[in-house]
């Protein structure tokens, strides 16, 4: 993986300060490029998640290559790989 700082969604720390609000912990991953944004601790549970704005086109939420490769790499061995787009995905999620 190449380390370099990536901008982060509009929406990133909404997130995570709402997972944190909800008594989650949340490690941002987000300076790792080619990665997740952040990992989620909860109720015994760990997430991989990618973060995209949901207030932007479709188009524009898709995950890079590298994100692809990321995504493919965790699901090969069974984890999942989550993108949610608002708190809203991350009360599905969590199922709060």
């Amino acid at each position: 993986m190449t380390y370099k700082y990536g901008k982060p969604d509009r929406n990133h720390q909404e997130i995570i300060k709402f997972i944190r609000s909800i008594g989650g912990v949340v490690l941002d991953c987000k300076s790792l490029k080619n990665a997740f944004d952040i990992l989620v601790g909860y109720k015994g549970k760990l997430y991989i998640i990618e973060i995209k704005d949901g207030q932007k086109p479709p188009s524009q939420r898709k995950l890079t290559k590298g994100e692809i490769q990321c995504r493919e790499m965790f699901e090969s061995v069974g984890c999942d790989y989550y993108v949610v787009t608002s708190t809203e995905d991350i009360n599905k999620l969590l199922e709060l």
